[in-house]
């Protein structure tokens, strides 16, 4: 029977530790706090393949609280939402699968996904915007409400600030939407973009805000 003294003794100075390594695992537990994983290991693995493929990984920026509007049961949260247009957004066409893919990483239910994919009819390359638009749709209470939730998610401003988006995009995000709610007509959603056109976005260098199109003389987007 071996002793204790044949048992091999290792000290800090044996054993090499690579230089990049804390700063990786302090990464790594940051990004795992502010993302709040409910399957640490299967985002654990998506985090690491994505860093390895030179990829965005699947990370929050910060951490989200729930918010009483926040449809949280299904799973889909908009700073989850964040994080899939970080990394789907530099494609704008998208494969469905691949979203599938990242839904299953961020373990997001897959009915959720199911049911986008559902409303939009999608099928093969997705146009991502278009995704997310009614992704987003599904956390709000309304089409204001959507794209309000919309230009905060996109928006290059500050938190806490106007959160604008170009009025370009804007308008491809209501078109969509209006089309799919069925009861807008084509010329409510001509008399909503005139009123902005004219009133705001010719101030504001081509964007809009939602205090724009929340404001009391705003037409109402949905007639």
């Amino acid at each position: 029977m071996s002793s204790l003294q044949d048992e091999p003794y290792y000290c800090s100075e044996q054993i090499p530790i690579p230089p990049e390594l804390p700063d990786i695992l302090l990464q790594f537990s940051k990004a795992a706090i502010r993302t709040q994983p409910t399957d640490v290991l299967a985002w654990s693995a998506a985090y690491f393949r994505a860093l390895t493929n030179g990829e965005t990984p699947p990370v929050k920026e910060r951490l989200e609280r729930p918010v009483a509007t926040q449809k949280t049961d299904t799973g889909l949260t908009i700073g989850l939402l964040k994080i899939l247009h970080r990394q789907l957004s530099p494609k704008s066409m998208v494969p469905v699968e691949e979203i599938q893919q990242k839904f299953d990483q961020l373990n997001i239910p897959r009915e959720q996904f199911d049911d986008i994919v559902q409303i939009g009819a999608f099928r093969g390359d997705v146009q991502w915007n278009l995704f997310l638009a009614i992704a987003v749709s599904r956390l709000a209470r309304d089409i204001t409400d959507t794209l309000a939730k919309l230009c905060e998610l996109l928006t290059s401003d500050p938190p806490g600030a106007n959160a604008r988006i170009p009025f370009e995009q804007w308008k491809e995000f209501y078109r969509y939407l209006a089309e799919l709610d069925g009861d807008i007509s084509q010329n409510h959603v001509k008399e909503v973009i005139d009123y902005l056109a004219n009133e705001w976005v010719i101030r504001q260098n081509g964007m809009v805000h939602p205090r724009n199109f929340t404001h009391p003389e705003c037409p109402k987007l949905a007639s």
